[in-house]
């Protein structure tokens, strides 16, 4: 797994790499479309855009012994889960927006802002508390899922997201970020990420989800 220093650096280029726009696989040079698989490399944690071709061949159970593990593409809507205002509060998170990646050390929660995604403490007891009220939580891929929480301005939307996915919302909001509010435009962008996010999102039976809902 993923040591919390690495992830660090791997969440900050792969916010960074989210901004570039990818005309050929970095493995084959093939041609890919705007809206392609990734691959991270083992050991720098680098992303590397990769055609269909390639996605297929990574796909397969022993490519991820290999240099390279493709990043999933499951994309869940937890339209039951419900995070209470104190369970939240104990992420310590400055906005209302959060994702929480599985690494060697326990859950590492992140960010976005207009510095790309930063660290936030995540209290062992809450996820493990999460975790037992919702065992989907505990069949996120280590290092390249997470929780992404969305509860900026009044919203309470929970999704279960490959690590490109999060890292695309960073990049976003670093880029667009203006003054000290954001600025309409990029809320603007924020709200339909997340439109396009639930629309592309299966909802998971609710009996593989949650065991018993929490009180907000």
């Amino acid at each position: 797994m993923m040591p919390g220093g690495a992830l660090q650096r791997f969440a900050r280029r792969a916010a960074e790499a989210s901004l570039a726009v990818a005309e050929t696989c970095d493995l084959c040079t093939e041609r890919v479309p705007e809206h392609h698989r990734h691959l991270m490399e083992s050991g720098t944690r680098q992303v590397a855009c990769v055609c269909q071709a390639c996605a297929l061949l990574f796909a397969r159970p022993a490519a991820s012994l290999g240099k390279y593990r493709l990043i999933p593409d499951r994309h869940l809507y937890l339209s039951d889960f419900v995070m209470s205002d104190a369970e939240w509060d104990s992420l310590r998170v400055p906005v209302g927006m959060c994702f929480i990646v599985v690494g060697a050390d326990g859950p590492l929660g992140f960010y976005p802002g207009p510095m790309g995604a930063t660290e936030a403490a995540v209290d062992p007891s809450t996820w493990a508390a999460l975790g037992n009220r919702y065992p989907i939580l505990r069949g996120i891929d280590p290092d390249v899922e997470a929780l992404l929480v969305n509860r900026a301005r009044g919203a309470k939307d929970y999704f279960i997201a490959p690590i490109d996915t999060c890292f695309s919302l960073a990049g976003l909001i670093r880029t667009r970020w203006r003054g000290l509010s954001g600025g309409n435009d990029v809320w603007v962008e924020i709200g339909q990420f997340f439109d396009a996010l639930r629309k592309r999102s299966r909802i998971p039976p609710a009996e593989s989800a949650s065991c018993q809902s929490a009180t907000t």
